[in-house]
């Protein structure tokens, strides 16, 4: 069988150009095309990685082969001789995209996924491949790629000797395999001095690779990762507690201020702020840490839910262009749902503050008229174009997916709690998509996922996916949450926003003061300090007057205002004056009159009660709650 021969080699570290070649026995005797992937799985935009290869070269053995770009992405090489050697290329990637997305190479560390880096020779997608890793005798190499051949035979007679360009004469080759060019770009590499700790999962092997500079608590970070991965893998093997892959690797860049993740089928990468990590003098759970814990259960959980169980058509990808399906409210949605759910049922945070993370995701989502407009179902069509290139406008034009597509999650559960008296759960459905689909690699036809839903509960639910889904009518809470001992209400912004058990708890203010009017906007500071508007609501004050996103605002009332004292200003009135504002758009002047708003109940609050007892049972089954 044909096979695949990479090798990468960090080669100028001042520059970040890695240096890749690619090299095939079986050539098209045609002439063979190459083509780099111009997006990432699990990163629904087009990205044109293409455009990072700096310089390009080909040799049939000893001859070299003319080469031309055809398109955006691919290269066609002219025919080989026959009898002439393996076809090799050889080009150089330019890596300064500090992201979970793309490559990254200084002297510090190296960081690629696969879709960046190695070119395809179309025709030999299905073939296996041999990745050898030149890296500094000084780095190691944390990637989930198996150190198993994946095809008898394979050898590393391609490997092409480079020196990295790093102050180090030394060099070390690191032998990788894939079975197919899928698998392959579906293993991120991370090379360097990072800190490692490994921890055990239901008997799996789980690394932590963590690249930067940090204080972090190591033995808190495994312990606290653990129970996220024990309970994630319990919820879909309750039995057997078998996880889809033999081992697995969090790894984790560490920057000053920065948040994001991508999930693969055996490893994570993640970025997230130094401070956000947990230090082993703060024991309490800070809020920082908890986006921590929630972003990696959300990854984690990726592992089951859109890596195995994904849309049908994602089992093939079209790595050239957009793949389309309206299914991301639940393969993103129900993950986001589920991310912070694991933390709460593992013991990390309180039941308690779990409601006050799902209040606070509630209320952004129940602030933004883009909710009336379009359904979860058209922003996952769309989120090639909309939700991953969002503009000014997006409150006002964009539901997300991830947002709301919990919130139905949420919905769907404690509807299926409800209508079977506690019988079935979310849970039972979760387990039958990947026995039926993750688990045999069958791809999710679309509306399938409502199918089994409802083959799964015994209930009709047709009703709720035509609202939740398709349409855009808020979903009734009030009757779900209350069947779980929870009270909903919408309040104004700094009237009391905790979440509190019983009454009096939270949720009350302590001021008599009045509530602040609202110009119903996004207020940011530019270079210069001044007040720009960044966003303008529908509906408005600033809609309504006639100012725009990008305006900026130079004086209120005949007085001065910068970005950091527009905000006081505006307080200083009360909601029905109309005052004037002195703005300019591009470089002309204008005047308008504003009527400021009273500030709208977009806040969001939770409240437990323990009465009926049965609600409260009802509850701690839900969250898994034992205490």
């Amino acid at each position: 069988m044909a096979a695949i021969y990479y090798t990468i080699t960090p080669k100028h570290l001042a520059a970040h150009l890695f240096e890749v070649t690619v090299a095939i026995d079986q050539p098209d005797p045609a002439g063979q095309r190459f083509m780099l992937p111009t997006w990432i799985p699990g990163s629904y935009m087009i990205r044109e990685f293409a455009r990072n290869i700096i310089t390009l070269t080909a040799n049939c053995g000893d001859a070299p082969v003319a080469t031309q770009k055809i398109d955006k992405a691919t290269w066609q090489c002219a025919a080989c001789a026959v009898d002439a050697g393996p076809l090799m290329l050889t080009y150089e990637v330019y890596a300064w995209d500090l992201s979970v997305r793309a490559a990254h190479l200084d002297a510090t560390h190296g960081f690629f996924n696969g879709t960046s880096v190695f070119l395809l020779p179309e025709g030999q997608r299905d073939a296996p491949c041999s990745v050898t890793i030149v890296a500094p005798e000084a780095w190691r190499i944390a990637t989930s790629l198996s150190k198993t051949p994946a095809l008898a035979g394979i050898a590393e007679h391609f490997v092409v000797e480079t020196r990295s360009q790093s102050g180090s004469t030394n060099s070390v080759n690191h032998h990788f395999y894939a079975s197919n060019y899928d698998e392959l770009i579906d293993h991120p590499v991370e090379m360097g001095t990072f800190t490692h700790a490994t921890f055990e999962a239901c008997g799996i092997t789980h690394h932590i690779a963590i690249t930067g500079k940090h204080r972090a608590d190591m033995t808190r970070l495994c312990a606290d990762f653990k129970r996220i991965c024990e309970a994630q893998i319990r919820l879909f093997e309750p039995t057997s507690h078998l996880a889809p892959f033999r081992e697995y690797w969090f790894l984790i860049m560490v920057v000053s201020d920065g948040f994001g993740g991508l999930e693969h089928r055996a490893s994570t990468a993640l970025m997230v702020g130094r401070d956000d990590l947990p230090f082993a003098h703060v024991p309490s759970m800070t809020s920082g840490y908890r986006k921590v814990l929630s972003l990696t259960s959300h990854e984690y959980f990726h592992s089951w839910n859109v890596k195995r169980i994904k849309p049908a058509g994602f089992i093939h990808y079209d790595l050239l262009n957009e793949n389309y399906t309206r299914q991301l409210w639940f393969f993103e949605g129900f993950t986001d749902y589920y991310d912070d759910l694991i933390l709460v049922r593992a013991g990390l945070i309180t039941p308690l503050e779990y409601l006050e993370v799902e209040a606070e995701n509630m209320g952004r989502v129940l602030s933004q008229s883009a909710r009336l407009k379009q359904s979860v179902a058209d922003s996952s069509f769309d989120t090639w174009i909309k939700y991953y290139r969002q503009d000014e406008n997006a409150p006002n034009a964009i539901v997300s997916y991830y947002q709301k597509g919990a919130m139905v999650g949420m919905a769907l559960d404690l509807t299926i709690r409800q209508r079977t008296d506690g019988a079935k759960s979310l849970d039972d459905v979760m387990r039958a998509l990947w026995n039926a689909y993750g688990k045999v690699n069958i791809g999710v036809p679309e509306f399938a996922i409502e199918t089994i839903v409802e083959t799964v509960t015994g209930l009709d639910l047709k009703a709720f996916f035509a609202e939740a889904v398709y349409g855009t009518r808020d979903i009734a809470f009030a009757p779900l949450f209350s069947y779980v001992g929870i009270d909903m209400s919408m309040r104004v912004p700094g009237m009391g926003t905790g979440t509190g058990a019983g009454t009096g708890a939270a949720g009350t203010s302590k001021t008599t003061d009045p509530f602040p009017p609202t110009l119903g906007a996004r207020i940011g500071a530019d270079a210069n300090g001044d007040a720009k508007l960044a966003q303008v609501f529908d509906g408005g004050a600033a809609q309504q007057a006639g100012l725009s996103a990008g305006d900026t605002i130079i004086a209120i009332d005949g007085l001065r205002v910068t970005g950091h004292t527009i905000d006081r200003r505006i307080k200083s009135y009360t909601a029905d004056s109309t005052i004037e504002f002195i703005a300019f758009r591009r470089d002309e002047m204008m005047r308008f009159n504003v009527t400021l708003q009273a500030q709208p109940a977009s806040v969001c609050v939770l409240t437990t009660r323990d009465t009926p007892p049965e609600a409260k049972l009802q509850r701690d089954k839900w969250l898994g709650f034992q205490g």
